[in-house]
């Protein structure tokens, strides 16, 4: 991306509703929020409803970590592979009809590869058919105040009808970071080894970039809505959640949000340290991380240990 296309973005203009909006043409839209409270740091078309590509997998992965945790499905259950996942439109896998993949490869799946084979045969696993997926989708939106999204099928594959916007992914990536702290560790994975196969993840802001750690969240591209990102990065002990629709290319949408980053920091850090303004500062989740399983990490990898070994 060219530095002239940067200049327009940081000259920000104030809004009426406490907001701020920033002029720049060829970005579709973009939003900045405290992770803590949920305020608006900056914004920049919030509700203008756009197909939300992959991003539409976060909530694939939230009803994931729901099923989790409710005891629904475990670590090691065996997702199968049905014919209406094995002809998913890639980015996949590729996976043939019949043959399984254990949940906690699945997630990981998803987070790196983001695979659309596997986000249809985690859904039909979790509630016996995607169209019921779907529905328990649109139902935990409902219940997270995303009231202009719509979720037509748990991969995000193009569909005029599936429609979101940065706003509403703001808050599921929130939602995922404050209601599923010990699973949020996983969106941090760079790379993943299934089959000996490297799954690098798409996410190319995730590490230090500066005094700013960005780990998580999602990326996202389909012609229609451009690249897409919902990223979660802390500085010290501030948390911020940026999402941006319409990128021209991954590099350039991941340079916007990075400025978007430093930007929100910059503020934050300018705002008066009152008792109020510390009572809002989001802390890196204490919860102990959990685990998937039988898995070797290194800093980004995950490597699945095989019961030979």
């Amino acid at each position: 991306m060219g530095v002239r296309y940067l200049f327009p973005l940081v000259a920000l203009l104030g809004t009426a509703t406490g907001g701020t909006a920033f002029a720049y043409a060829p970005l579709s839209a973009a939003i900045v929020v405290n992770a803590k409270t949920g305020e608006i740091v900056y914004s920049y078309n919030a509700d203008l409803q756009m197909q939300p590509a992959s991003l539409a997998k976060m909530m694939t992965l939230f009803l994931t970590f729901k099923a989790l945790q409710q005891k629904r499905v475990f670590p090691t259950t065996l997702v199968h592979i049905s014919r209406n996942a094995a002809f998913q439109k890639p980015c996949t896998l590729g996976l043939p009809v019949g043959q399984t993949i254990m949940v906690r490869d699945a997630i990981l799946a998803l987070i790196t590869k983001s695979a659309n084979d596997v986000a249809v045969a985690l859904a039909e696993c979790i509630a016996k058919s995607e169209k019921k997926f779907v529905a328990m989708m649109n139902k935990e939106a409902q219940r997270l105040g995303m009231s202009s999204t719509v979720f037509i099928n748990p991969s995000g594959w193009k569909n005029p009808r599936q429609l979101s916007t940065v706003r509403d992914m703001a808050k599921l990536a929130r939602a995922l970071l404050l209601e599923y702290p010990g699973y949020y560790h996983l969106f941090s994975t760079k790379q993943f080894v299934f089959n000996k196969q490297r799954l690098r993840n798409h996410n190319g802001l995730l590490g230090k970039r500066g005094d700013v750690m960005v780990d998580g969240i999602k990326t996202g591209f389909l012609n229609a809505s451009g690249f897409n990102l919902a990223a979660s990065a802390f500085k010290g002990k501030k948390r911020l959640i940026v999402v941006v629709f319409g990128g021209r290319t991954p590099k350039q949408r991941d340079a916007l949000a990075d400025l978007l980053l430093q930007k929100g920091f910059l503020r934050l850090s300018r705002e008066k340290k009152s008792l109020f303004l510390q009572s809002q500062i989001v802390k890196t989740p204490k919860r102990r991380a959990l685990s998937l399983g039988d898995y070797q990490f290194s800093p980004g990898i995950y490597n699945r240990i095989e019961a030979s070994q």
